[in-house]
C-alpha cells in the first residue's frame, strides 16, 4: 500500500503530532508499505526521499508551527510520482487543504486524524477571541465532512466529533509507542548526566511548555512539595513560553539546585529522563490522547493528573496512578501527590498496573489498527468511486472539490456570529 501523509509539523519539531507522523510512518514501513510525507521546511531538517519540504514560514506568530507558502504543483507532482492508494492528512488547514485535493486529483480516499482541540491554540493567532475559537470549531468539523474517514486519537475526542455532527465514519486509534524502550530507559545514567542525586526523589513532567498546557497550575501545584522534602526534585523535560514562570515558582519554593530544567530530549535521552523519575505529574485539560502519559507509565511512572480528554482513557484513579477531578484545586492536586510519594504500596501497586496500562499504546498494535482502517476506507471508496472519469466529469467534480472548500471556510467565519451544533458540543 501507498500512504501520503500530509502534516503541518514534522521532524525535527519537538511535538505531539510530529512525533505520532512519524511513529506511524515507521511503523507503516517496517509492516511492508510506502510511505511519503508532505510537511513544511524547518530549520535543522534533513534531507530525504520520502520527505517533500515545502517552503514555509518558521516559528508563525512566536509559535513553534510553520506556515506553508502556496506553491501546488510542488506538491502536485510530488504526489503524481508517487501515486498513493490513500492519504493521511494531519491537520485541517494549510497543507490540510493541499491533501483534499491532491485526493480528488488521485482518486484516492482521505482519512483525517483530529490531533488537537483548535480552539485551545487560538491565542497563537492575532486577534483571538471567543469568536474565532467558534472558526476554529467550526473548520475543523467542516473538514472532517469532507474526508472520507476520521480518526480519533481516544474515544473522549470521537464523542465529541458526533456531537459536533460529524458524519463520517469515525474510527478510535490513538498514537502508537515504543514500550520496550521505555520500559529499558537508562535513568541511572540519565540522573548522573543531569546531575541529579542518585538519592532524590524525583517528580517529572514531558511535553511543550506552552501556555494552554495548564503548567503554571501544576507548578503551584507542586512547589511547596519541594519546601516540604528536603529530597524531592522536579525534573522538567521540554521547552516553551511558560518554562520561565514555571521554573521560578518552583525555584523559589525548593531553590535553584533542586530545579532541573534540561530542555527539549528525544531518542535514549527521552526515554532516559523518563526511567529518571518516580512519579509523573501532568495538568493539562488541551490534550487529545494521553501519550505522554503511556510513555510515563511504560517507564513505570505513576500519574497524578486532572480529569480531561485523551488522560481519563488511560489513567484509572488508584490502579495506576490518582486521577482528580478537572477542576481540583491546587491544594487538592499536591494532597494527591504527596499521598502517592508517602504511600510505597500504592506508589509499587501503580507501577505494576502502569507498565500494563501502557502495553494498550504499543506501536504495532496501533499502527496495525491503523493499516486495516486505511484498507477499509480504501476498499469503501473502490466501491463508490467511478472508475473512468470522463474530463468532463474531473472538471466539474474538481470545481465542486474548490465550492465545498470554500464553503467550509464561509461556514466557519459565519459561526463567529451565529452558534452552530459543532460550536455548542463540549467535552464532558
Amino acid at each position: 500500500m501507498r500512504i501520503a501523509m500530509f502534516t503541518n509539523t514534522y521532524l525535527p519539531h519537538v511535538g505531539g503530532v510530529a512525533r505520532s507522523v512519524n511513529t506511524l510512518e515507521e511503523a507503516c514501513r517496517r509492516q511492508g508499505h510506502e510511505v511519503k510525507v508532505i510537511a513544511p521546511q524547518f530549520d535543522g531538517a534533513m534531507e530525504s526521499p520520502d520527505v517533500l519540504r515545502v517552503p514555509a514560514i518558521q516559528n508563525f506568530n512566536g509559535s513553534d508551527f510553520c506556515v506553508r507558502l502556496p506553491l501546488p504543483n510542488v506538491i502536485r507532482d510530488f504526489v503524481e510520482d508517487f501515486g498513493p492508494d490513500i492519504i493521511h492528512s494531519h491537520h485541517p488547514f494549510l497543507l490540510g487543504d493541499a491533501a483534499l485535493r491532491e485526493s480528488w486529483k488521485m482518486q484516492a480516499p482521505i482519512v483525517f486524524t483530529h490531533h488537537t482541540l483548535y480552539e485551545r491554540y487560538t491565542h497563537y493567532v492575532p486577534l483571538d477571541s471567543p469568536a474565532l475559537k467558534r472558526m476554529a470549531i467550526q473548520l475543523a468539523t467542516e473538514y472532517c465532512n469532507l474526508c472520507d474517514r476520521i480518526i480519533a486519537p481516544s474515544e473522549s475526542i470521537a464523542k465529541l466529533l458526533r456531537d459536533r455532527e460529524v458524519t463520517v465514519p469515525i474510527s478510535s486509534i490513538p498514537t502508537g509507542i515504543d514500550t520496550a524502550a521505555f520500559a529499558k530507559g537508562d535513568g541511572p545514567g540519565f540522573r548522573r548526566q543531569a546531575g541529579i542525586p542518585e538519592s532524590a526523589r524525583v517528580i517529572g513532567h514531558v511535553g511543550r511548555l506552552a501556555k494552554e498546557k495548564n503548567l503554571i497550575f501544576l507548578a503551584e501545584a507542586v512547589a511547596p512539595l519541594l519546601k516540604e522534602d528536603p529530597e524531592a526534585v522536579f525534573l522538567l523535560v521540554g521547552d516553551g513560553d511558560a518554562r520561565e514562570e514555571m521554573t521560578k515558582i518552583l525555584a523559589d519554593a525548593g531553590g535553584e539546585g533542586r530545579i532541573f530544567a534540561v530542555g527539549k530530549k528525544s531518542g535514549s535521552d527521552l526515554t532516559g529522563a523518563y526511567a529518571a523519575m518516580d512519579w509523573f505529574v501532568f495538568a493539562s485539560q488541551t490534550e487529545t490522547q494521553g501519550i505522554v502519559l503511556a510513555e510515563a507509565m511504560a517507564a513505570g511512572n505513576p500519574v497524578v493528573a486532572l480529569d480531561g480528554p485523551g488522560v481519563r482513557e488511560i489513567l484509572k484513579d488508584g490502579e495506576n496512578g490518582l486521577l482528580l477531578a478537572a477542576h481540583a484545586s491546587a491544594e487538592e492536586y499536591r494532597a494527591a501527590l504527596k499521598r502517592l510519594m508517602n504511600d510505597d504500596e500504592l506508589s509499587r501497586h501503580c507501577v505494576e498496573n502502569a507498565r500494563l496500562s501502557a502495553e494498550e499504546y504499543e506501536t504495532d498494535r496501533c499502527s496495525s489498527r491503523m493499516i486495516d482502517c486505511y484498507k477499509e476506507t480504501i476498499a469503501r471508496h473502490d466501491r463508490l468511486a467511478d472508475d473512468d472519469p470522463m474530463p468532463w466529469d474531473r472538471l466539474i467534480d474538481g470545481i465542486g472539490m474548490e465550492w465545498d472548500l470554500l464553503s467550509a471556510k464561509v461556514s466557519a467565519a459565519a459561526a463567529a456570529v451565529i452558534v452552530t451544533p459543532a460550536t455548542e458540543a463540549s467535552l464532558d
